[in-house]
C-alpha cells in the first residue's frame, strides 16, 4: 500500500498550488479519501475529505471556499486545489485513505510554504 504526495511548494500569499496523492496496493475508489496538515508546533488537522461514491465533498472551515477536493478513480488519485493561499496555509499536507473495518492509509507528506 502506498499513498504518495506531491505538488507542494514554495508561494507567495493570494497564489495557488495543487497537491495530488497518487494511491496504489489497495481498492482506491472504495475509500473516503482526506486531506490534513501540520504547522510546525501545531497538532496535525483535517483540511477536505470526499467520499468514495458520489463524491460528496467537505471542507474545514479555514480554507472552505479556496481549496477544492476531488478525485480521479481511474487514476487512482486524489487532488487538493489550493487558490487564494495565505502564509498560515503554512504546512505539510498528508493524503489519507480511510474506509470502514479497514485500517487507514497515509502518505509521507509534502510541504507547502507560504511567504512573501
Amino acid at each position: 500500500v502506498k499513498l504518495v504526495e506531491s505538488g507542494g511548494g514554495l508561494v507567495q500569499p493570494g497564489e495557488s498550488l495543487k497537491l495530488s496523492c497518487a494511491a496504489s496496493g489497495f481498492t482506491f475508489s472504495s475509500y473516503a479519501m482526506r486531506w490534513y496538515r501540520q504547522a510546525p508546533g501545531k497538532e496535525r488537522e483535517w483540511v477536505a475529505r470526499i467520499l468514495s461514491a458520489g463524491g460528496s465533498t467537505k471542507y474545514a472551515d479555514s480554507v472552505k471556499g479556496r481549496f477544492t477536493i476531488s478525485r480521479d478513480n481511474a487514476k487512482n488519485t486524489v487532488y487538493l486545489q489550493m487558490n487564494s493561499l495565505k502564509p498560515e496555509d503554512t504546512a505539510v499536507y498528508y493524503c489519507n485513505a480511510q474506509r470502514i473495518g479497514r485500517n487507514d492509509y497515509w502518505g509521507q507528506g509534502t510541504q507547502v510554504t507560504v511567504s512573501s
